[in-house]
């Protein structure tokens, strides 16, 4: 199987193309290849795909095999390599993903993609759409207990499920011990993407992520989404934020009146190569 390691901000990944390749058994090529030690080493598996509704599809994986809905940084780096590879000369295209069409913007430096813009799409907010259980037209600020001790949470979707909790500190966070407490809370019938995070000023928020089945990453896409539409649903920032996460920044912007998400952010590739599965 050829494949192309890629990564936004530092959140990595294996990229397939499948107008060439074709993957049976896609959960456990992910778990395989995601292996540092013994596979490739990354933070899932994406297949770039034919699409009947967009220009492309994205599908991808989790390092546990799982199959996840959508990925920020993940779709930067498709639309990179979809224009960098030659499969269109388009700045401005469509992606299918399980969590919706996203519609990627590229900027282009010496004939490669090194910025991409996505209109991420609508935030949702409705609990049972996360999906999160509550009673409550809207969760923000809401209290949860996690293993003994009480947070406050902010649930939003961005295509999959995310828990924004608000923290005066993220660097010193056992993030290990607390990630896996939220991700299988029974709160959270399909897991759950925790959001760590620190306001610095009014556009700026510090952010550690843990991923419902990979883990602590260096970043992700959805949930500097997530999290910049939960500091202004809690009243501490802008509708222009700047996410700062482990591996890199990124610029959110959420168009109130047009109810749309906007990321920013660099896609990098890493290597190419071809491994016998």
């Amino acid at each position: 199987m050829k494949f192309t390691k890629m990564h936004g901000i530092g959140n990595d990944y294996v990229y397939v193309n499948c107008f060439q390749e074709n993957v049976e058994n896609p959960g456990s090529v992910a778990k395989f290849v995601s292996d540092r030690h013994f596979g490739i080493g990354s933070d899932g598996l994406i297949l770039i795909k034919p699409s009947e509704t967009a220009d492309f599809e994205m599908e991808m994986y989790n390092a546990d095999g799982s199959q996840g809905s959508m990925c920020g940084n993940g779709i930067r780096c498709v639309a990179k390599y979809v224009y960098d590879y030659g499969l269109t000369d388009k700045l401005k295209f469509s992606i299918s993903t399980k969590g919706g069409i996203k519609y990627p913007e590229l900027t282009v430096e010496n004939g490669k993609v090194s910025m991409v813009k996505v209109n991420m799409g609508a935030p949702e907010l409705t609990p049972a759409n996360i999906p999160v259980v509550s009673e409550k037209d809207r969760v923000i600020d809401e209290p949860i207990e996690v293993d003994g001790t009480l947070y406050h949470m902010t649930a939003v979707s961005m295509g999959n499920p995310h828990a924004v909790v608000f923290m005066d500190d993220v660097k010193g966070l056992e993030i290990e011990k607390i990630g896996p407490g939220f991700e299988y809370h029974p709160c959270f019938p399909d897991r759950v993407n925790t959001e760590f995070c620190r306001v610095i000023d009014e556009e700026t928020v510090e952010m550690r992520v843990w991923e419902r089945g990979s883990g602590e990453t260096l970043a992700c896409g959805t949930g500097a989404c997530a999290t910049a539409v939960a500091c202004i649903l809690n009243g501490y920032t802008k509708d222009k934020v700047t996410v700062k996460l482990l591996g890199g920044d990124l610029e959110i912007f959420w168009d109130r009146e047009d109810n749309l998400v906007y990321m920013n952010g660099p896609a990098a590739t890493v290597f190419e190569g071809e491994i016998d599965l």
